[in-house]
């Protein structure tokens, strides 16, 4: 069966698969081996352990949804990393998070800082047509 990984920065994961274990905090884990009736799930945290000959590598997911058709498995989530095992996905994950948040917070205050300056310019624009 063939795996892809859709995030918005775009197509994070596209592999032909043995078998997934989907693991989800809301609705606990199953299997899809080759075959499998259609299927669609959501995925709020969890993971989803792709095995090939083997070798495993799981893929940490933060609101997803899987649809699995005719041996092809469509995952579409808001964030996602992919990683040798669950704890080091979800490490990078966190890292991933944590510099969005800090990039929102100092693009918030850099847009405070240009409201303030602006509302300044405008007070002081009033000002001197008097």
């Amino acid at each position: 069966m063939k795996l892809t990984v859709l995030t918005p920065d775009g197509q994070l994961y596209n592999e032909t698969l043995d078998y997934l274990v989907i693991s989800s905090r809301n609705n606990g884990d199953f299997a899809l081996l080759e075959n499998h009736a259609p299927l669609i799930a959501t995925i709020d945290v969890g993971y989803v352990k792709m095995v090939k000959d083997n070798q495993q590598l799981f893929t940490v997911i933060i609101q997803g949804v899987l649809e699995h058709v005719d041996n092809q498995v469509t995952l579409i989530a808001e964030e996602a990393h992919v990683g040798l095992n669950k704890d080091s996905a979800m490490e990078h994950l966190d890292a991933v998070r944590q510099e969005r948040l800090e990039e929102n917070r100092r693009r918030t205050m850099d847009f405070l800082r240009a409201e303030k300056e602006l509302k300044k310019s405008i007070r002081e624009a009033k000002a001197s047509k008097r």
